[in-house]
């Protein structure tokens, strides 16, 4: 026994002291560029692109855009100069946007419109189409291409630029004289590197207006434009990465206000309530009233006040949303059947995506598997928390949709491990703990 346990002694001090002498290496890789070229980066896309955030493009926003993330961090491994079309410090409000207020007693958030110090010009009534608003034009030179609103069957559309002023304001002419399309603009001068986030709104807008304001693109017309896009971006050998479209039923937009907790609230105050009632798609544009379940999806701006408010009806005054004759309706709510169909074409969207991309050799950021698993699970990044909470949660900014400067740094990183992955360069990653998640009052 005293032989063993000196043995042991012996092994217990060598194994320490060797221990001791071994010093921990944390190797950083020197930045370089493998074999991409990032001389010349832009970044193609709509409003997650651009930056906009809180229901608004401004200039804080546009100022830490994911594009304008990933630019600084090439720049150690031979990136350029990276231009945006930020509004001027006089204009920084742009469009306008939400900043919280502070919260009810009751906890839910108070949200206020910033309407000062914007860059809007003037108004367009285009007939047949409507209202476009005007924004201060933008001149010089351009990497970042996000316009909020474009969808993919937009980019070869010629009078585009009349219908959108965000893209209006960065092209040479004003409307309605505009005939470039979107696809010719971004490519107009030479580059060297791309990335492509293009098609979040061929989905998204039909989402957000619960099925009822926009619809979903066709998914061989999607397949058409998206492959003829890639084509054109990598014509002269450029490299470049692109983003999978996320799960847009995901987001805060459609998981804050639920069924389920509205239905309680209506129960407290009346417990005799069974069922909220909802006007739900049944098959190929035909909708009929039925109770509501935890599948069906409330938007973020519903105003919960509404119901119970009294409706008339052919067979009297009823309470809103209460009675089969009386639904939510559809704008308010992205039902269950909408929600599946959202989801298949998303799919379908994505296997494009990921197919175009693999014919080019381009890397490929997974928002879709990302930004879900964030949702399941959280992510915890040096020290940081996020999740897809609400406001609390530090992903999504005020609209529910669009991300917080920390967001945009998470999805930065993703691109630039993607990237990294893909051509054997050594970009480093952003600190996410240097930008902030919602702003409190």
């Amino acid at each position: 026994m005293k032989t063993f346990r000196s043995y042991l002694h012996i092994l217990l001090v060598t194994g320490l002291l060797g221990f001791a002498a071994c010093k921990t290496n944390i190797n950083t890789p020197t930045p370089s560029r493998g074999t991409a070229d990032f001389s010349r980066y832009i970044a193609v896309g709509n409003s997650l692109t651009a930056g906009y955030a809180d229901g608004g493009l401004y200039r804080d926003g546009q100022l830490n855009s994911y594009p304008s993330i990933i630019a600084k961090q090439m720049q150690s491994a031979g990136g350029g100069a990276f231009t945006q079309p930020l509004f001027t410090t006089d204009q920084a409000d742009g469009s306008g946007y939400l900043k919280l207020a502070g919260f009810n007693p009751d906890g839910t958030p108070k949200t206020e419109q910033v309407a000062t110090n914007l860059a809007v010009r003037g108004q367009l009534t285009v007939p047949g189409f409507g209202n476009v608003i005007l924004y201060t034009k933008y001149s010089g030179d351009l990497n970042n291409y996000g316009v909020p609103g474009i969808k993919l069957q937009h980019i070869t559309y010629a009078p585009y630029g009349n219908l959108n002023g965000f893209f209006e304001r960065l092209l040479p002419g004003s409307a309605p004289a505009n005939t470039t399309t979107y696809l010719d603009f971004v490519t107009a001068k030479p580059f060297t590197f791309f990335t492509d986030w293009l098609g979040n709104n061929d989905a998204l807008l039909y989402a957000t207006s619960g099925g009822a304001g926009d619809i979903l693109t066709d998914k061989g017309l999607f397949s058409q434009l998206y492959n003829l896009s890639i084509s054109k971006l990598t014509a002269a050998g450029q490299k470049g990465a692109v983003a999978t479209i996320p799960d847009v039923t995901a987001v805060p937009y459609f998981n804050t206000i639920t069924i389920p907790v509205i239905l309680a609230g209506v129960q407290k105050a009346n417990p005799t309530v069974k069922a909220l009632y909802v006007n739900a798609l049944v098959s190929a544009g035909t909708y009929a009233p039925r109770a509501a379940t935890a599948k069906d999806l409330v938007i973020l701006t519903f105003t919960t006040a509404l119901i119970g408010s009294p409706v008339t009806t052919p067979v009297g005054t009823l309470p809103y949303g209460l009675t089969p004759y009386t639904p939510i309706e559809n704008k308010y709510v992205l039902d269950e059947n909408e929600v599946a169909l959202t989801q298949d074409y998303v799919t379908s969207y994505n296997t494009t995506i990921k197919a175009a991309a693999a014919s080019k050799g381009l890397a490929i950021f997974d928002a879709y598997t990302f930004l879900n698993d964030v949702k399941a699970k959280g992510l915890a990044v040096n020290g940081v928390n996020v999740n897809s909470n609400y406001i609390s949660g530090g992903l999504f900014s005020l609209d529910g949709v669009h991300l917080t400067p920390r967001g945009y740094a998470i999805v930065a990183n993703e691109f630039i491990k993607a990237i990294n992955g893909q051509y054997g360069s050594s970009i480093p990653l952003a600190d996410i703990s240097s930008y902030n998640g919602v702003k409190f009052p």
